[in-house]
């Protein structure tokens, strides 16, 4: 059964176009130029319960404005979703207690006062039993390693320390939906790591239905075994986190290392060399072409260990961002644009 649905869902909004100068601007207040921006463009979607779904695009795409409409926060142009049997814009309490929006630039924590106090007003914003309040505070704070940090002012709290007490606001309610927003940007390796960690590991054990939007591809690759990317409000690409390599990418990369004595000499006959720090070499060649490459590599020259990889996720997200803005569209399975 479907916990998200989305069919056609858009959003534009009518933006003034204010012209430059002081003769624009008095012109302006009698005649106005609008123009329509579509941030959600006939987007349809369906998310299973207990899916850990990553929504990516570019700056601008849309992601942040779909998880909007679907916290009702905001009231779509034209189509219809439906969140654990709501409609999100109608904004029914029910619904209210039953998903959380956590947004990595925004804050819903008293900045002056102690995390817990902000913890206590959303015990009775959610009418949370004292019971269940006092469990879900003491375990989520031991998961995040947070408990004597519940006393000190948010402002004082570092950034990855902060966002874990947002986690904690989110969670603190039982949701079975949640959306978060960038929840790892700006903090460090060692924070992201540690979010990620905490996120699979509460999203595996609770079943919660998470929708994520990230910038860095190790959240997804760590969180997420389904993509759907979105770019200029429409949804590109909805498949698995392979898929979107096997599809988007049509070269693999070749690390070799030769033996002992060995000159990297010539390689470049076989393939791409994309760097050289003797004994190791880094090739890149055609996906169809890598046994018929490593074959001929074999019989010219001794090598002491090969790994075939496929390119970063990072750089088959990019070029699926750079294609879609040049008018291009990937082929499948070769990954040249076509015009």
């Amino acid at each position: 059964m479907a916990i998200i649905s989305i069919e056609n869902l858009s959003k534009s909004y009518r933006v003034y176009q204010k012209q430059e100068g002081l003769l624009a601007a008095v012109r302006g207040l009698w005649h106005r130029e609008y123009r329509d921006v579509h941030a959600v463009r006939d987007v349809s979607l369906s998310v299973e319960q207990g899916e850990f779904v990553a929504f990516l695009g570019p700056n601008g795409a849309g992601k942040t404005t779909t998880l909007k409409l679907l916290s009702g926060v905001i009231y779509p142009s034209g189509g219809s979703a439906n969140v654990l049997g709501y409609v999100p814009w109608k904004r029914e309490n029910e619904y209210r207690r039953r998903f959380a929006l956590v947004m990595g630039q925004k804050n819903q924590l008293w900045w002056d006062l102690p995390a817990q106090e902000s913890f206590r007003l959303h015990e009775q914003i959610y009418r949370i039993p004292p019971e269940i309040f006092r469990h879900n505070l003491d375990e989520l704070a031991d998961l995040l390693a947070v408990q004597k940090l519940l006393g000190r002012p948010v402002r004082e709290l570092s950034l990855g320390e902060r966002m874990k007490m947002e986690l904690i606001a989110a969670l603190l309610h039982s949701p079975e939906v949640l959306f978060l927003d960038e929840p790892t940007i700006g903090l460090d390796v060692v924070a992201q790591h540690n979010i990620q960690r905490f996120l699979k590991y509460y999203q595996e054990r609770r079943k919660i239905t998470i929708l994520l939007t990230s910038h860095y591809m190790k959240d997804i690759a760590a969180l997420c075994k389904r993509v759907v990317v979105i770019n200029d409000g429409a949804i590109q690409f909805d498949g698995s986190l392979s898929g979107i390599v096997d599809q988007f990418s049509s070269t693999q990369i070749l690390r070799l290392q030769l033996a002992e004595g060995v000159s990297a000499e010539g390689l470049d006959r076989f393939a791409s060399v994309e760097s050289v720090e003797l004994p190791k070499v880094t090739l890149r060649c055609n996906r169809q072409d890598v046994t018929r490459m490593l074959a001929s590599i074999l019989k010219q020259y001794e090598v002491a260990d090969i790994a075939v990889e496929d390119p970063p996720l990072e750089e088959v997200i990019a070029r699926l961002y750079e294609d879609h803005s040049s008018g291009g569209k990937y082929e499948a399975k070769t990954g040249e644009p076509s015009k």
